[in-house]
């Protein structure tokens, strides 16, 4: 993973970030907001940190139920931090790391890990790292939830599923720069799949890892550990 070009990618895109979700996401709302609405009825964090946190978007769906609780944002674009700062200006409980996480991790503890749409640009080696580092710094009763895009691992349905969102993206109205720059973000994919991520999670000691919502290109696993 060539963490300078990520940085220079996302931190080139990071005010139209948001606007621009739904043209990617058709399943927007289902995907970040009842999703959301489903973990938090069994998960009661007091301290989340936000892995490839980017504008903020992921935590500002889990403040709506948990505006008491502590949150770490942390991101290796500070550019993209720059916009969740502005989304939370007014919220003193909410914290900022600029830091590359497959190296280390913020020190402070934490009951709930999440990300989204930042995984998948691991190599499957680095994901295996993040994936024990994750379970080691969680306390017994912890969760990790990632929101991300993953393949499937039938070569012609994948190569079906990933035509379609495609045109689907053609067909939001996006703008040819936009769609050029998500070309390019798009070759720092290195997805796998759901059931793969769901192994390697339990491979280095979560109890639990469950897929809660798929749909097209996108799913959200939560892993516990007990």
């Amino acid at each position: 993973m060539d963490i300078a070009r990520i940085e220079s990618q996302f931190n080139l895109i990071a005010k139209e970030y948001d606007e621009n979700r739904r043209k990617f996401i058709n399943c927007f709302d289902d995907y970040y907001g009842k999703t959301t609405d489903f973990l938090a009825s069994f998960i009661n964090p007091h301290v989340i940190l936000d892995l490839g946190s980017g504008t903020g978007l992921l935590p500002s769906f889990w403040y709506k139920h948990f505006p008491e609780s502590e949150y770490i944002l942390c991101d290796v674009a500070e550019g993209m931090l720059s916009v969740a700062k502005k989304r939370f200006e007014n919220c003193a409980n909410v914290c900022y790391e600029v830091l590359d996480y497959t190296k280390t991790l913020p020190k402070q503890n934490v009951d709930l890990v999440m990300s989204a749409l930042s995984i998948h640009h691991l190599e499957h080696e680095q994901k295996k790292c993040l994936f024990k580092a994750i379970y080691e710094k969680l306390p017994a009763g912890g969760s990790f939830v990632n929101y991300d895009q993953f393949c499937v691992e039938d070569e012609m349905l994948n190569r079906s599923i990933e035509e379609f969102w495609v045109e689907e993206i053609k067909d939001s109205g996006i703008s040819d720069v936009e769609y050029n720059r998500w070309l390019e973000r798009k070759k720092l994919d290195r997805e796998c799949s759901v059931r793969e991520e769901m192994c390697w999670l339990k491979e280095v000691g979560f109890s639990l890892a469950e897929c809660v919502y798929s749909k097209g290109k996108f799913a959200v696993i939560v892993a516990k550990k007990l």
